[in-house]
């Protein structure tokens, strides 16, 4: 699913359950909000995801809503290498904040 800010400030008393901060190619961002349970990708109006330039820029964005916790996740390439077998390798999540429940 996906959200736009718009459609987040017009949720009545919405709290952002888990913002992750996804690490992409290019040195760029995009956000997956946890909202009542329910994962959406931060897009905007026309549905294109919001892509951000650092982890600052996607925090201050979303910054006047009530966020309990903000993760960075860095997907490994290692796992990828030719010659070697698949497997699966847990993202590197690295907290930012976490506030008290």
């Amino acid at each position: 699913m996906r959200i736009t800010v718009e459609q987040l400030k017009n949720r009545n008393n919405a709290s952002i359950e888990l913002m992750e901060i996804l690490s992409l190619e290019g040195q760029s961002y995009m956000a997956r909000l946890t909202v009542d349970g329910q994962q959406m990708i931060l897009s905007d109006e026309r549905g294109t995801t919001t892509q951000f330039r650092s982890t600052w820029h996607a925090q201050d964005m979303l910054s006047s809503f009530h966020i309990l916790e903000t993760q960075v996740v860095h997907l490994s390439a290692y796992n990828e290498m030719v010659g070697m077998e698949p497997s699966s390798a847990e993202p590197l999540r690295i907290r930012v904040q976490r506030q008290k429940p």
